[in-house]
């Protein structure tokens, strides 16, 4: 059992929803994005969705590729992100940690490298958003192996031809793209979400999380109430980049927790 798969029994025997933070690694420097991460957990934070910054992130919307371009620029590597688990490990362990990005700078460095370098800065799962189910045997499995979940995202053009296919080798939780388009770009809906999340939860057992357009508390206890959870990240890393201190980022963090706990 993984944390992941840990957090999620512990929130159903409490009957509470997941709340799912997403930040950038080193956005806008290491020490900023240390010192946020690690108070994400006392803020309500169930799960930590960590982005890798890349040069062409290409499912990001404008504020998120903003922020992979602060912390590109501020020197930010795969490796120190993967340093910035590492430290946050060191003050919590059971806070589950989902590593989010695109498959070059993994093949870069080398799969069976990554994994290995992975697992030991604490990290609990994958979201690879460049790397379809047809290239599994890529990092998917590996990564399982490895004792690492893959986290597999299902979309509203996601049909009921393709749904097995997504879920086939998926992990941990599937991560359910609430609009159709890039992040930040729209509004999640909870009548619209809520059917879709049902059809994929009748075809998996693993929590239906959702995700892309949840920007206050309001929208993420709709969201949360019709799904397992609710990933907030755009709304978060705009506070950021408009140079808000941690502190305050943490209460608007807090404040979308206790909104996804209400539901």
């Amino acid at each position: 059992m993984t944390r992941i798969d840990a957090k999620f029994a512990e929130l159903k025997a409490q009957g509470k929803r997941a709340f799912v933070a997403y930040v950038m690694a080193g956005d806008p420097d290491y020490d900023t994005s240390l010192e946020l991460v690690k108070g994400l957990p006392a803020a309500g934070v169930d799960i930590i969705e960590l982005g890798v910054p890349f040069t062409d992130p290409m499912a990001d919307g404008p504020t998120i590729q903003r922020a992979g371009q602060r912390a590109l620029e501020a020197g930010m590597t795969l490796q120190d992100s993967l340093d910035l688990a590492t430290e946050f490990r060191r003050v919590d362990d059971t806070t589950p940690i989902v590593l989010m990005g695109y498959y070059n700078p993994i093949y870069s460095r080398g799969v069976d490298r990554f994994l290995i370098d992975a697992a030991t800065a604490g990290i609990d799962g994958l979201i690879v958003v460049d790397l379809p189910p047809e290239e599994d045997d890529e990092l998917c499995i590996p990564a399982q192996k490895a004792g690492l979940n893959f986290i597999r995202l299902a979309t509203p053009t996601t049909d009921d031809k393709r749904l097995p296919k997504v879920l086939q080798n998926t992990s941990g939780f599937v991560y359910y793209v609430s609009i159709t388009g890039i992040t930040g770009s729209a509004e999640a809906q909870a009548d619209e979400v809520g059917p879709e999340v049902a059809r994929i939860k009748a075809k998996t057992d693993l929590p239906v999380v959702v995700g892309f357009g949840i920007k206050t508390p309001e929208a993420a206890r709709a969201i949360a109430g019709v799904a397992d959870g609710t990933v907030v990240g755009s709304a978060i890393v705009s506070k950021i980049g408009g140079g808000e201190p941690p502190a305050k980022v943490l209460d608007f963090v807090k404040s979308l927790a206790d909104g996804a706990h209400q539901a």
